[in-house]
């Protein structure tokens, strides 16, 4: 298992442009991930309504975690996606 904080930069935060690409990365990798927004739970990767649920806003500090075969691989480039701003100016 192998997780990473990452503050999302975009100013609309993960409205449903952005939680729809963070959700269609995550599910091209086999392992399980997940995402918290401070301690109170886990959300699914994977599930847009998920994402959607979590109500990340611009300046939100998460934490991405992923576990199996490729968790590196599904970590490295969900926090360079979160990084990018999801192509919105920042």
């Amino acid at each position: 298992m192998t997780s990473e904080k990452v503050v999302v930069k975009n100013p609309s935060g993960f409205h449903l442009r952005p939680a729809g690409m963070f959700c269609e990365m995550a599910e091209g990798y086999s392992s399980k991930i997940v995402f918290n927004k401070g301690a109170a739970r886990e959300y699914n990767a994977k599930s847009v309504l998920s994402v959607l649920g979590a109500g990340i806003k611009s300046g939100d500090e998460i934490e991405i975690i992923c576990d199996g075969s490729d968790e590196k691989e599904a970590l490295k480039a969900l926090v360079e996606l979160v990084d990018s701003g999801f192509g919105e100016k920042v």
